[in-house]
């Protein structure tokens, strides 16, 4: 039952990290304007919800339910000891809630061209970061996943005032994806 509890827990967080997968979904073709423009709607929305989230889960018992996290940021995941309460009050509360969250808590679907384009942006940064010096840099999965930590792994010091400058220089080549409060906020959590 508390495996089932925290993954209630990682379901808002999910909701709360899918609005970075959204914010990073639009592109420099002629449909910018229309996906840009959905984009921040999904994201108003699944920000509402998530919000509107917490605040049941508060006022059904779990005084304790953390605030939804800023866009980019790391996503808690606190254990039923600290949200001081038992599984069956968390159930309960969940039960209550559950039906505020944008598409029940899992991540917003996208097309097949915006996975696509986003994508092709996340590429054009990273070959962007090769080209000026971060030689190590690497190329998003296949899925369009690029976080610090996968850079760090690499042996890149995302601190680094080379590497800084380098992003600096390559933000326009991810056409909107990336943005200086988006790298802002990756690196103020980023460890190192």
């Amino acid at each position: 039952m508390r495996t089932l509890g925290l993954a209630i827990v990682h379901a808002i967080a999910a909701a709360a990290f899918a609005l970075l997968a959204v914010g990073c979904g639009g592109g420099g073709s002629p449909g910018v304007a229309g996906i840009a423009s959905s984009t921040t709607a999904a994201t108003t929305t699944t920000q509402s919800g998530a919000v509107a989230f917490t605040r049941c889960m508060r006022s059904n018992g779990v005084a304790n339910f953390p605030d939804p996290p800023p866009i980019g940021a790391r996503i808690p995941k606190p254990t039923m000891q600290q949200l001081g309460v038992s599984d069956s009050q968390f159930q309960a509360a969940v039960s209550a809630c559950h039906h505020l969250l944008p598409n029940g808590g899992s991540e917003p679907q996208q097309t097949a061209q915006q996975k696509h384009t986003r994508l092709a942006d996340e590429l054009s940064f990273a070959r962007c970061m090769r080209n000026h010096g971060v030689s190590r840099f690497p190329d998003p999965t296949a899925q369009g996943d690029l976080s610090v930590e996968m850079v760090q792994a690499q042996g890149v010091n995302v601190h680094a005032p080379a590497v800084l400058q380098a992003v600096q220089a390559c933000l326009p080549a991810s056409h909107g994806a990336l943005t200086p409060a988006k790298v802002r906020a990756a690196l103020n959590n980023a460890g190192g």
